[in-house]
């Protein structure tokens, strides 16, 4: 449903309206709909402009109103919010999805990499960070990706499935540009299950280095399809295919 305008705004820029960031909340709560609406809509860079109660209402709404960012909750019933996420970034690839899940659960994790969400918070998150994962993710970022390799078990399912793919999945295009040395280097490293702090040992550099180097690699990795992109790369030789 389209938004009635608000001049209720607090902190952020105060920018021209067609530079705010266009926001649709997904959630089967009413009650939750409207409280992140109030929170976000004190914002001068943020416009609420849809709302959706389920799957199904979120790719018709969605769809229809385009918008950069959708807080997609995780917990809707068929389609749940992995599934409508999938639909989302096939016909909206450039629209950033960040899931609100119940709990930290690395099956919902993994499946949300999977589908191309662009952030995996909680949904008891605090209001502030939720509105800086939002013009993060606003501005390009693949925020998920740090939670990803934050927990080896999950990175390992992720690059499995890389391999997978790679062994059975069909022709990739050369989407993205090729990886620096470092980030070859870092990235054959994560693949063997290290941790960034492992990394960092490894190679004799600060983990914050590690974490620079790796938002950087996930930006290149995550044009278009994150996925075949990886898959391409491994079929280039640019990442080697860890031996189980």
């Amino acid at each position: 449903m389209q938004e009635v305008q608000t001049d209720r705004r607090r902190g952020g820029d105060r920018r021209n309206p067609g530079d705010r960031t266009r926001i649709v909340i997904v959630d089967g709560h009413t009650l939750f709909r409207r409280g992140v609406r109030n929170i976000l809509e004190l914002e001068g860079d943020m416009e609420v402009v849809g709302e959706a109660g389920s799957g199904r209402e979120a790719i018709s709404v969605v769809g229809e109103l385009t918008p950069d960012v959708v807080l997609m909750d995780l917990t809707l019933p068929a389609p749940n919010g992995i599934e409508t996420t999938q639909r989302l970034k096939r016909e909206l690839p450039h629209t950033g999805v960040i899931v609100l899940a119940p709990n930290d659960d690395e099956d919902q994790l993994f499946d949300a990499i999977k589908a191309g969400a662009a952030a995996y918070v909680l949904k008891d998150i605090d209001p502030n960070d939720l509105i800086a994962i939002i013009r993060r993710v606003r501005s390009g970022e693949y925020l998920i990706n740090d939670k990803v390799f934050s927990k080896p078990a999950v990175a390992s399912r992720v690059l499995k499935e890389f391999r997978e793919l790679a062994v059975y999945g069909s022709d990739a295009q050369p989407i993205f540009a090729p990886l620096s040395p470092r980030e070859v280097e870092i990235l054959d490293n994560i693949a063997q299950g290290m941790t960034n702090k492992q990394v960092a040992y490894a190679l004799s550099i600060s983990e914050q280095t590690v974490k620079n180097h790796m938002s950087s690699i996930l930006r290149k990795l995550s044009v278009n399809d994150r996925t075949q992109a990886v898959v391409y790369a491994m079929r280039q030789g640019w990442i080697k295919i860890p031996e189980d």
